[in-house]
């Protein structure tokens, strides 16, 4: 196994189509790269993916972008890497999972996420989604969140009560056994 010299975020975004996750990981493989954290998503038709590489000892950001550069034109994908400090590069596990459900309406994500940064609750992971017909359209918000012991599910429900009435939301808390993760 290559000795590792850094690590790099790749990302990939563009048009989703069969076989660009495949494509990337085939050139990040061959070039000796070990993917070290993931995701990826489609987002209304777009494909996004972002990717934690370990680099062999001796290549470079700048080398594995160039390496990528024909899928990127083959898929029409936009692909970046840069490098990542390893200070930066930790495990934040979370410790609750926030719901929030309501009409469809732009800065719900913007209040939640303010309110949250605020109480020094860190977003880890979001999702959201519109669900619905055109009649009945409802705005779905997932957020895992990390915070600190002091943190319970009872004060993040009462810090977060003020946002259920002026968004005319539902907001749900619920804590993460973290044995079950």
């Amino acid at each position: 196994m290559n000795r590792v010299s850094s690590l790099a975020a790749v990302t990939v975004i563009g048009n989703d189509r069969t076989g660009i996750v495949a494509a990337v990981t085939r050139v990040l493989f061959d070039e000796g790269c070990n993917l070290e954290d993931a995701t990826s998503t489609i987002l209304s038709g777009h494909f996004s993916m972002m990717l934690i590489v370990s680099l062999p000892e001796g290549v470079t950001s700048q080398e594995t972008e160039k390496r990528l550069a024909p899928v990127a034109s083959e898929f029409d994908l936009v692909i970046t890497v840069r490098d990542v400090h390893e200070a930066g590069f930790g495990v934040v596990e979370a410790t609750h999972v926030i719901s929030v459900y309501g009409g469809d309406r732009p800065g719900i994500v913007y209040r939640v996420a303010e309110h949250l940064s605020a109480a020094g609750v860190n977003i880890t992971d979001l999702s959201s989604r519109v669900i619905g017909s055109e009649a009945g359209r409802v705005y779905a918000l997932m957020l895992e969140v990390a915070a600190g012991p002091e943190v319970t599910r009872a004060v993040l429900e009462d810090d977060l009560a003020g946002l259920k009435k002026e968004l005319g939301v539902d907001i749900s808390v619920n804590e993460i056994e973290s044995d079950i993760l």
